[in-house]
């Protein structure tokens, strides 16, 4: 299993924890050590498991609005987007559990017009003040179908790191990753009003991969 560049601190931390908890409960508990050994070894099993990167074969698109992350679809609706577009568009919101894959993609490809990184509040990744109150980088891209499309990785409770590689003018290509957000939180996507939406709330989305809507060429 190949693991992320983002892994390699947190693995490294989740290793000395392990192994000294390990060793002190086999010394002291003896026989009883399995009790605690068991439980956190799974625990560090699925850190492993949280860095994961999938092997997925990445198409070109123009139209189609690709998935950004792996998870679930939680909000669909018409909003204000007032940092960038100050404009109404439809928000698509992706809510992630510590259990997916936590790299972040482009849902569009084009030019990368703007980025702003915003220090925050923690609130749970679901709440919807999260978009606009949490930790969050707000990326814009200019696509190939000449439409401003919005994005934004925002912290949640448990997640509290977000990175990005990213910077304005750089190429975007849908699909393809451009940051990474530790443990559970949220990708909301800002589309033009006359997008065509093609998921619906609950639907399960595998990043790079899903079409979540397309725009008008």
């Amino acid at each position: 299993m190949k693991l992320h560049k983002e892994s390699k601190g947190t693995i490294a931390v989740a290793t000395i924890i392990f192994t000294i908890i390990s060793a002190v409960s086999i010394y002291y508990l003896e026989m009883f050590s399995l009790l605690i050994i068991v439980p956190l070894l799974v625990i560090y099993c699925l850190v492993f498991w949280f860095f994961r990167v999938p092997n997925r074969e990445i198409l070109d698109h123009v139209e189609s609005v690709i998935a950004p992350v792996d998870g679930k679809v939680v909000m669909i609706k018409e909003v204000e987007e007032s940092e960038f577009l100050k404009e109404k568009a439809i928000q698509v919101s992706i809510f992630m559990s510590p259990l997916n894959v936590h790299i972040c993609r482009f849902p569009v490809s084009g030019k990368v017009i703007y980025k702003k990184y915003h220090p925050g509040k923690y609130l749970v990744a679901w709440h919807e003040k999260s978009s606009t109150e949490n930790e969050r980088t707000t990326m814009a891209v200019e696509s190939l179908t000449n439409h401003k499309v919005v994005f934004r990785q925002i912290a949640g409770y448990v997640a509290r790191r977000i990175v990005f590689y990213c910077n304005e003018g750089d190429s975007a290509k849908a699909g393809h990753e451009f940051g990474f957000i530790k443990f559970g939180s949220r990708m909301d996507v800002f589309l033009p009003l006359d997008t065509e939406i093609i998921c619906k709330i609950g639907d399960k989305t595998k990043g790079g991969i899903d079409v979540i809507a397309k725009m008008k060429n």
